[in-house]
């Protein structure tokens, strides 16, 4: 399991002990997903891009399975407003990028982002890496269980908003899908949940998650959500 005492120097290692049945499906989604069915977007060859890592925290709440999220500040520069996952860049003492420097990554933005507690999260899994053109970001994805919740909120409003949590049976719900339109082109599954619109990055992986534990429910594709230029 890991300990909060692990991000300060210690070997961070992913566990599959004790975890609920209910996640189940979710570890062997994991455990089976290829990078493209993800994401088209994956990282340079070259080796460029800016190494990070957020962190896909479940928990139990009052209506069972839950996600937590934070909504960025309106004042940054980049991905402004938009609700994401805890995460941010790899610092130098987070260690080896290839090796549990992302684990640990994930865990010290979440607690700098939103206070939570990292010794009650037990990480479980990391998906393939992937990557964000429009910041240059290549991004790991490292799941946590939620296994001893911790008051969590926003830290600094200068980089966070809000931080909430929503339920999966909410984020499954047809009546919460829709798919966005970016002056662009560019078209991709959203969430309306929680007075917010989860789109983005955020939302391709909550899509794929979905899908590939079996979760997702039939929606309508064609309701549609139209972004600005801004986004």
């Amino acid at each position: 399991m890991t300990r909060a005492s692990n991000t300060q120097g210690g070997p961070v290692t992913p566990s599959k002990e004790g975890l609920p049945a209910w996640l189940d499906p979710v570890v062997r989604a994991v455990e089976t997903v290829r990078p493209r069915q993800l994401s088209r977007f994956l990282p340079p060859e070259d080796g460029a891009g800016r190494q990070s890592a957020v962190l896909i925290l479940f928990g139990e709440g009052e209506r069972g399975p839950e996600l937590l999220l934070m909504e960025r500040a309106s004042s940054l520069r980049s991905h402004a407003g938009q609700p994401s996952f805890p995460g941010g860049a790899l610092d130098p003492e987070d260690g080896d990028p290839q090796g549990d420097g992302p684990l640990r990554a994930a865990l010290r933005e979440a607690e700098e982002e939103t206070g939570l507690d990292p010794s009650g999260v037990q990480l479980f899994g990391v998906l393939p890496r992937l990557y964000i053109p429009v910041s240059g970001f290549v991004v790991t994805p490292v799941l946590g269980w939620w296994r001893e919740p911790s008051p969590v909120g926003v830290v600094d409003p200068n980089e966070t908003a809000r931080v909430f949590t929503v339920p999966v049976v909410d984020l499954t719900d047809p009546a919460h899908r829709a798919t966005t339109v970016h002056p662009s082109g560019h078209r991709g599954p959203a969430f309306l949940v929680e007075s917010a619109l989860v789109w983005g990055f955020t939302a391709g992986i909550i899509d794929r998650l979905l899908h590939f534990a079996g979760w997702e429910r039939p929606w309508d594709r064609e309701k549609q959500v139209p972004l600005d230029w801004r986004a």
